[in-house]
């Protein structure tokens, strides 16, 4: 790839720096133009038949000169799935931030493999694993991973709990008898992890709610008595800090009190919700999270580092390492020399070849501070308050859950039909970006606002489509 398109006599780069310079500054403007006025469009829009041709076409044997590529490339910026727009509502999307932009870009020049070794990138994430560690509460000693969400951090922390009861790493799980307990509102990447790790999707109990969409605490315990009367062995419990139906917290002081008692294995899926550890308005919601062996979350939801950036957190140190160390000769260590500086992340997690995520998550802490970045979710909160308090007022609409946090969920009386149509209806118009769930057996718009930008005006906009005859 060069601006000539022709290679240079021994190398892939650009034949002429000067106009590849201008090139990549020209698409740098583009991208910060769509970041600031990104509002100003439609919030999704779909991709246009002519670019999906020219994504369509034969492997290509000659390079196309850098202009077309730029071209190409600027192109793509306004078709995103819309999570960078103030009207973005849909599932549980952060909406990214200025200082993510710059930092791909150090990345992308530094072009570092985070598996290991000793050199400037493993130190930043060093840096966001001791930022992490004190934003939960855990001790100095507890390890952690940079991954690509909540969903890889999920199967990292509950091999490392298999791990612990099981001689799982050569043996294999065998005819095991292990059975863990999660919320019947917890995400599926538990009972995926389940299945993926051998223990096999069925031996996650999925524990009833209560009104509140929380954990049933007594149905909770009688589950696990039953369970062990009929010899099976409970090894885990999953606390959810923020639904993604609803946004519900289970009370985890509860369940960090059962894991202790019986000896269980306390885990927090907190994709979103953890974040609310910088939050006023929801650090109560949080309290025994830091009693947790293992923690699960994503930066790139209500901290706002562009996708991908998730974080999983472990108390155990020992544990952690020993469910993943195994070094073959040619990833032997030294004490000198840039092999040194064992362990290294390879040693905590399934991953050799790492990208340098955990520089977009320096740089958006480094650059806003927790105090923003808390305050940011403290707003959010309270605006899913006032789309509740709207919801409640218009005759035409039904809440169908209590706002625990930053989701609200409602249906048109009407019924089914009629509430899956408002949710395409904003969609296609381009107006909001809602999603469509079901709860108590019933379709719901579901808004979810974990997105810096919105404004309390963008939520009158979206209600105004939402009672539309």
């Amino acid at each position: 790839m060069n601006v000539n398109n022709k290679l240079t006599f021994d190398s892939l780069d650009p034949a002429d720096w000067t106009g590849f310079r201008a090139q990549a500054h020209a698409l740098l403007d583009a991208a910060v133009d769509q970041m600031q006025t990104g509002h100003d469009g439609p919030v999704w829009r779909p991709l246009p038949d002519a670019t999906k041709d020219n994504l369509n076409v034969p492997l290509p044997a000659v390079g196309a000169p850098i202009t077309e590529v730029v071209s190409a490339l600027e192109n793509l910026l306004p078709y995103g799935v819309g999570n960078t727009h103030p009207r973005f509502f849909g599932w549980v999307h952060g909406s990214g931030g200025a200082a993510s932009l710059l930092a791909e870009i150090a990345a992308a020049a530094m072009n570092a493999n985070l598996g290991g070794r000793d050199h400037g990138a493993i130190y930043v994430e060093k840096q966001v694993l001791g930022w992490v560690r004190e934003m939960f509460g855990f001790p100095a000693g507890a390890s952690g991973l940079v991954v690509s969400g909540t969903s890889m951090a999920t199967i990292v922390a509950l091999k490392v709990a298999r791990d612990a009861r099981l001689s799982a790493r050569k043996a294999g799980v065998g005819a095991h008898r292990l059975v863990g307990y999660a919320s019947d509102q917890a995400h599926n990447c538990v009972s995926r992890a389940f299945d993926m790790l051998g223990l096999g999707s069925d031996a996650l109990r999925a524990v009833p709610v209560n009104a509140a969409f929380e954990m049933d605490i007594a149905a909770l315990q009688e589950m696990i008595a039953a369970d062990v009367a009929a010899g099976k062995e409970p090894f885990l419990l999953v606390g959810t800090a923020g639904s993604v139906n609803v946004g519900a917290f289970d009370d985890l002081v509860a369940l960090a009190d059962i894991a202790a008692a019986k000896g269980l294995w306390l885990h927090i899926d907190g994709a979103f919700g953890a974040a609310g550890v910088l939050s006023e308005t929801l650090q109560p919601r949080l309290k025994g999270l830091d009693r947790a062996d293992s923690v699960a979350f994503d930066f790139h939801k209500w901290l706002h580092v562009n996708y991908d950036a998730g974080f999983v957190l472990l108390r155990d140190e020992a544990l952690h390492r020993a469910a993943f160390e195994g070094a073959p000769d040619y990833l032997e260590g030294a004490a000198r020399g840039l092999a040194a500086g064992r362990p290294w992340p390879v040693d905590y997690g399934p991953e050799l070849s790492r990208g340098f995520r955990a520089l977009k998550i320096w740089a958006q802490i480094t650059a806003l501070g927790t105090e923003a970045l808390g305050a940011a979710i403290s707003r959010n909160c309270a605006q899913a308050q006032l789309l509740a308090a709207m919801v409640d007022a218009e005759p035409s609409l039904k809440r169908l859950a209590p706002v625990a946090s930053s989701v609200v969920v409602f249906a048109d009386k009407r019924g089914d039909a009629v509430t899956e149509e408002i949710v395409l209806r904003l969609q296609e118009s381009g107006q909001a970006v809602p999603s469509l769930t079901t709860v108590n057996g019933r379709k719901a718009v579901r808004v979810n606002i974990t997105n810096h930008r919105t404004t309390d005006e963008d939520l009158r906009v979206l209600m105004a489509v939402c009672v539309t005859p």
